[in-house]
C-alpha cells in the first residue's frame, strides 16, 4: 500500500517550495546567512531570515548522492538508497527505565546499553545518549568514547556542541586507523531543525564542523501536527519537507556532494486530550512512511523511528513498535531508530532493547517475503510424499527450515504443560533474563591500547578546554 501517489508527492513538494520561496527560513548563524545570500537566497524581511528560490533548492538536490554508505569496525559496509534496505539503530534518551521508574542516564548506563546492543544481532548501529554525570558540553565526546569501547557497530553520536562534533571527527579518524573517513564512514552525524523553519546555531555548527569528510549527514525535521505544524497530515508533510529541503541546501553549500539522509521520520502528532507529543500512534507511522516515499521522490535515502509512549516494556510498547517499525520497513525507510526506546524516546531500557531486537528480526523476515523457485515450489516432493504423507523427515525440510521459519527467542511457542514446567515466564521476564545473561559474560574490548590512549588524550584535552 502506497501512502502517497506520485502526483501527491509532487503537490506536497510544490507547496514546500512555495513556503521556502515566500516565507523562507530563520538562520541563527551569520556565516550561513551570508553563504545562502551569496548563492541567491533573498532577504526574508528580518535580519536573520532568508527566502530560498526554488532554483537553489533544485540545484542543491541535484548535487546530493543517491545513496549513503555506513561502515562498522568489523569490516562491514552498507550502501543505503531510496526504497531500502532498512537498517536498525538504537535510540537516544535522557533517562534509563528501571521497572516502573526511571532515573537519569549515566556513563556506566550507556556502556551497559552498548554492550547489550552489541549482543543484539538485528541491531546495526549504536546511537549516543545524554549522560548526566558529565558536563553538558562534553556529553557527546565522552559518550562517543564509551560507545567505541563496547561495540564495533556503526556509531551515531548525538551532538551537543559544534566543538564536540569536531572532536568526534578526530576520534573517528583514530578508529579508522589511517583510512579516510569518507572511505570508511564509521561515524555519521545529523541534527534537527527547530520546526517550523528555524535552524539553530548549534545545528548549523554541527553541519559546518563535520563538512569536508564525505560523512553521511541526517537532516531531521520534527514537526508536531497540531502544535508546531498543521494538524492535517498533508500540511505537516508540506512543512516537514520544507524543513528538510532547507537543511539539504545548507549541507550542500558547505560540502558539495555530501551524502544526506532525508528524515521526516521524527514527526510527531499532538494528542489533544493530554498534550503529549505522540511517537507511536498510527499517524506517526503514516507520516514517517510518507516521508520515505517523499525521499524516493527526491532520490534520497530516508530515516524514521520506531517508538512508543509506553513507560515500560509491555504490550503497548511491543504493539506500537511493531506497528511503526513494520510500516517503515515495508515502505522503504533506510534507517530506523529507536531500538530500546520508551516513553516517547525519553527513556532507554535494556529489556526493551532485546525485545526490539526480536521485533526487528520478525520485521526482516516479513519484508524478505516468499521466494518462489523450482526448489521452493517443491512440486516433485509433493508428488513423492503423496496423500496423508510426512514432510518432516525429508531432505527438503532439513535444507530449508532454518531460512523459512524464523526461530525466535522470547515468544511462548510451547504447549501449556511445557510452559508450566519452564516457570510460566512472561516475555518481559525472558527479556530481563537475557539482559542478565549478556551482562554476566566477559565484556569484549573494541579498542586497541593505542586507540584507547589516543581517544583518552582527545577527551582529556576537550574536557580541559571547557569553560569553568
Amino acid at each position: 500500500m502506497s501512502i502517497l501517489t506520485a502526483e501527491e508527492c509532487a503537490r506536497i513538494h510544490a507547496g514546500s517550495l512555495d513556503v521556502l520561496e515566500r516565507l523562507g527560513i530563520r538562520v541563527d548563524d551569520d556565516g550561513i546567512l551570508a553563504l545562502l545570500r551569496r548563492h541567491g537566497a533573498r532577504d526574508g524581511g528580518e535580519a536573520d531570515t532568508v527566502r530560498l528560490p526554488r532554483e537553489l533548492v533544485a540545484e542543491c538536490l541535484a548535487t546530493c548522492p543517491p545513496a549513503a554508505r555506513f561502515a562498522d569496525r568489523s569490516g562491514g559496509q552498507r550502501e543505503l538508497g531510496p526504497g531500502g534496505p532498512a537498517v536498525f539503530w538504537t535510540g537516544n534518551a535522557l533517562h534509563l527505565a528501571e521497572g516502573r521508574a526511571r532515573r537519569e542516564l549515566l556513563t556506566a548506563d550507556l556502556a551497559m546499553l552498548t554492550r547489550v546492543a552489541d549482543a543484539c544481532p538485528e541491531v546495526d548501529g549504536m546511537v549516543g545518549t545524554s549522560v548526566a554525570d558529565v558536563p553538558p558540553g562534553a556529553r557527546d565526546v565522552v559518550g562517543f568514547r564509551t560507545m567505541a569501547a563496547h561495540t564495533a557497530k556503526h556509531l551515531r553520536p548525538c551532538i551537543f556542541t559544534p566543538p564536540g562534533a569536531t572532536a568526534i571527527v578526530e576520534m573517528g579518524q583514530v578508529l579508522a586507523g589511517g583510512t579516510p573517513l569518507g572511505q570508511q564512514p564509521l561515524v555519521s552525524f545529523g541534527y534537527s531543525i527547530v520546526s517550523p523553519l528555524h535552524w539553530s546555531a548549534t545545528g548549523l555548527g554541527v553541519f559546518r564542523n563535520t563538512a569536508g569528510h564525505g560523512l553521511p549527514l541526517m537532516i531531521n525535521s520534527e514537526p508536531m501536527g497540531g502544535g508546531t505544524a498543521p494538524v492535517t497530515l498533508a500540511g505537516s508533510l508540506v512543512l516537514a519537507n520544507a524543513d528538510a529541503l532547507s537543511g539539504i541546501v545548507i549541507a550542500q553549500l558547505l560540502e558539495r556532494g555530501r551524502p544526506v539522509i532525508y528524515n521526516l521520520g521524527f514527526a510527531h502528532v499532538l494528542d489533544m486530550s493530554t498534550s503529549v507529543a505522540l511517537t507511536g500512534a498510527p499517524e506517526n507511522a503514516l507520516l514517517q512512511s510518507a516521508g520515505a516515499e517523499l525521499a524516493r521522490f527526491h532520490g534520497l535515502p530516508s530515516a524514521s523511528w520506531m517508538s512508543t509512549e509506553a513507560m515500560l516494556p509491555d504490550g503497548q510498547a511491543a504493539w506500537e513498535k511493531m506497528q511503526t517499525g513494520l510500516a517503515h520497513a515495508t515502505h522503504g525507510v533506510n534507517i530506523v531508530w529507536g531500538a530500546g526506546n520508551l516513553e516517547s524516546t525519553l527513556c532507554m531500557s535494556a529489556e526493551m532493547l532485546v525485545l526490539d531486537d526480536e521485533i526487528i528480526g520478525a520485521i526482516r523476515r516479513f519484508t524478505r517475503g516468499i521466494g518462489v523457485s523450482d526448489e521452493t515450489l517443491a512440486l516433485s516432493l509433493i508428488q513423492e510424499v503423496g496423500h496423508s504423507g510426512d514432510f518432516l523427515s525429508t531432505d527438503h525440510t532439513l535444507r530449508h527450515f532454518k531460512e523459512e521459519i524464523r526461530h525466535s527467542r522470547f515468544p511462548t511457542r510451547s504447549k501449556r504443560d511445557a510452559w508450566d514446567r519452564q516457570g510460566r515466564r512472561t516475555i518481559e521476564e525472558k527479556a530481563a533474563a537475557r539482559v542478565r545473561e549478556i551482562l554476566g559474560a566477559e565484556p569484549r574490548g573494541y579498542l586497541s591500547p593505542e586507540q584507547d590512549r589516543e581517544l583518552g588524550r582527545i577527551v582529556t584535552g576537550y574536557l580541559a578546554a571547557l569553560p569553568a
